[in-house]
């Protein structure tokens, strides 16, 4: 997550479906995974839902709250960290790995995780908002690695309790290559009891939402998803 997306429609996509986890009596926590805001290309420019009868339709309050946002031109993740939004813990600090040596940023990444994991313990979901989702091969040790969840890390919160959902953005690349990632995170043994769930955030700028759930959380989970898929937001999520 980086600054200048706040309020656009991965936003309003990623807090709709936490809205309707929370509104089924589950606890959530956020890790935005912060990143430096960068500026070599447009993102954070998808608003034009704002204007748009068909998202507004799905969650009206949640709309009005980050139309209100992003018309104020104050974009940043703080302003999401807010009850009327979503009530909910949250850890925001950012993870900058930019002039540190390799040794470095895996230091400096242990400590901010740890700090993650205390400041979101017991909290029956944490959603992790990388900005390009799990780790791939190419990107591990790089200066880059702070864009994606490490599969330890997913573990990490999976093992104090926590059912966790992903962020994945889609590159190009078909979706059976996130589905195998997804699969395979899985067959980890830590997760040998752990149950999956993708849904896919279809339409503007596609994106994932995978879930790591825990075995007393897969009911409530599921039942709220099919719920959330019943009304208006079905016309923009698909469960995979």
């Amino acid at each position: 997550m980086q600054n200048r997306y706040t309020g656009d429609i991965g936003d309003y996509g990623k807090l709709g479906l936490l809205r309707v986890l929370q509104f089924a009596g589950l606890t959530v926590g956020v890790n935005w995974y912060l990143t430096p805001d960068e500026n070599h290309n447009g993102d954070g420019r998808h608003v034009d839902y704002l204007k748009k009868e068909e998202y507004r339709v799905c969650d009206e309050s949640l709309w009005s709250e980050l139309n209100d946002i992003v018309n104020s031109e104050q974009r940043e993740v703080q302003a999401l960290q807010n009850g009327s939004i979503l009530n909910a813990s949250f850890y925001s600090k950012p993870l900058v790995f930019s002039g540190k040596s390799k040794a470095e940023r895996r230091s400096i990444r242990e400590r901010w995780h740890k700090k993650a994991l205390s400041e979101l313990a017991r909290m029956d979901i944490v959603f992790v908002d990388p900005d390009n989702g799990l780790i791939v091969p190419s990107a591990v040790g790089t200066v880059k690695e702070n864009k994606y969840v490490l599969p330890d890390e997913i573990v990490d919160y999976y093992r104090q309790g926590s059912s966790v959902v992903y962020y994945q953005h889609k590159a190009r690349k078909q979706d059976s290559f996130y589905m195998d990632q997804q699969n395979r995170l899985l067959k980890r043994t830590e997760l040998n009891e752990a149950a999956g769930l993708a849904l896919k955030f279809k339409k503007t700028s596609q994106r994932y939402f995978f879930f790591v759930m825990q075995p007393r959380h897969r009911e409530v989970i599921e039942r709220a998803v099919r719920g959330m898929i019943a009304s208006a937001w079905g016309d923009h999520f698909e469960w995979r």
